[in-house]
């Protein structure tokens, strides 16, 4: 559960004494551990500034999850308990929580973890986003101890909760849902609305596709296990195997694909032009724009008259969120990412190129892309350009259309990141706009 709506003291509660009594299943019966002395919260406060000054001195294996030996949150970002997997059907970022991947409380310091989870959350908050727990996994031998908890609520404030649009909490056990009736007093209404159980993983398909979603092998198992114990009038729809592309498909279809399918030739898609185009001219003074998600009934509406060939008109909907979101879930879906896998490695750890030689490196990487890719980018990277010209007025600088479109130009092949990778990559996409005048010349 987000903590940012418990903002009370709740040694007073007086469901707090019940807590540790609730089992965390059927077969575990065991106490909270005790609560963290004050000085180590003390410390967890003080810990706040490391995210931001850190800066690692070793280059970034790319093949690895794991943050580089000398960072201060190696030994939490190494576990992979909190990832960042695109956006979600809506347009919004998701953000995954693995309790499964916590370790025993011995082995994790908490009080990094908070500030981790934080780190994570600080480069969206201001964005429209979906939070999304895995469940199941959490023991009393990893389980983080009340006071933890208590201190987590009060360390959330307003601005985590204010664009967080949906918690999933996937698995629930009688122990999550227990906790969560004790605390219902001390939930806002308007945050608890947010609150979704999701019991199986195709129930999850209404909001984000599962495949993006790099799911933990146990999760998986108990979902299959749990599928297995019921009777078979029971069973619940399973995820829905991916269709056969359409005749004009152009969602999930590889660039080249579309260029040849183009009358003319044209390398950047019809897709992005006519979002582009929409955007350039009713868009660049809004506020939030590409922050901000979508119905997603229009969303798949859209998509379906593109795959099915048909044309359309953005000025007749007259919707800039649309329009945004439409955009970036078109690069999302397509099956390689704009920057293209070959160029993992190399902007991951584009950090490590001096800066004197940064814009030659940058020109040299870009212009090795295919043609199509190499359009696209430069097409994408001009319109940006001109959205953080305004950006006194739509509050979108560069470092902010970084944010946004970073995970959407390069991604891992399993699709997830997490922050080690999701960093190089934002601040690539940072200084690609920074120097587009330089590097498409």
């Amino acid at each position: 559960m987000s903590s940012s709506d418990l903002l009370v003291d709740l040694s007073e509660d007086p469901a707090t004494a019940q807590l540790g009594q609730l089992k965390l299943s059927t077969y575990e019966d065991q106490q909270w551990p005790a609560d963290e002395p004050a000085s180590a919260i003390r410390r967890q406060r003080a810990a706040t500034h490391i995210w931001k000054k850190s800066e690692s001195t070793q280059p970034f294996d790319a093949a690895s999850p794991h943050l580089p030996w000398d960072h201060p949150f190696y030994d939490i970002a190494r576990h992979q308990i909190i990832e960042v997997a695109g956006d979600d059907n809506f347009g919004r970022k998701v953000i995954v929580f693995n309790a499964c991947r916590m370790p025993p409380q011995h082995q994790l310091d908490h009080h990094k973890l908070l500030m981790y989870l934080k780190g994570t959350l600080d480069q969206y908050v201001e964005s429209d986003y979906t939070l999304i727990y895995f469940h199941h996994g959490l023991t009393s031998e990893n389980k983080p101890s009340l006071g933890w908890l208590r201190d987590a609520y009060r360390e959330f404030d307003r601005k985590y909760k204010k664009n967080i649009k949906a918690l999933y909490i996937v698995h629930p056990t009688m122990f999550i849902r227990t906790l969560l009736i004790l605390f219902k007093p001390l939930i806002s209404f308007k945050f608890g609305r947010k609150i979704n159980y999701v019991n199986y993983l195709s129930e999850l398909e209404d909001v984000v596709k599962c495949e993006q979603l790099v799911i933990p092998a146990r999760v998986r198992e108990y979902d299959n296990k749990l599928r297995a114990s019921l009777k078979p009038t029971a069973q619940p729809p399973m995820s829905p195997p991916r269709s056969p592309p359409l005749p004009d498909q152009v969602f999930g279809v590889p660039l080249s694909i579309l260029r040849q399918r183009s009358a003319d030739g044209e390398p950047v898609p019809v897709v992005m032009r006519d979002t582009v185009s929409f955007l350039s001219e009713r868009g660049l003074e809004m506020e939030g724009i590409f922050r901000r998600s979508a119905n997603v009934t229009l969303v798949k509406e859209v998509q379906k008259r593109y795959n099915s060939g048909e044309a359309v008109n953005f000025y007749d909907m007259e919707d800039v969120h649309l329009a945004a979101v439409i955009l970036k879930t078109f690069l999302r879906e397509l099956p390689e990412p704009l920057l293209t896998y070959h160029l993992y490695n190399d902007i991951v750890n584009f950090a490590s190129v001096p800066e004197e030689s940064q814009v030659t490196v940058m020109k040299t990487l870009v212009e090795s892309l295919p043609e199509e890719n190499y359009a696209s980018l430069r097409y994408l990277i001009t319109f940006l350009a001109q959205v953080s010209a305004n950006s006194e007025i739509n509050k979108m600088t560069n470092s902010n259309l970084a944010v946004v479109f970073g995970p959407n130009l390069l991604w891992g092949r399993d699709n997830a990141m997490s922050l080690s990778a999701i960093g190089p990559i934002n601040n690539f996409t940072r200084i690609l706009l920074d120097q587009q005048h330089l590097v498409f010349t």
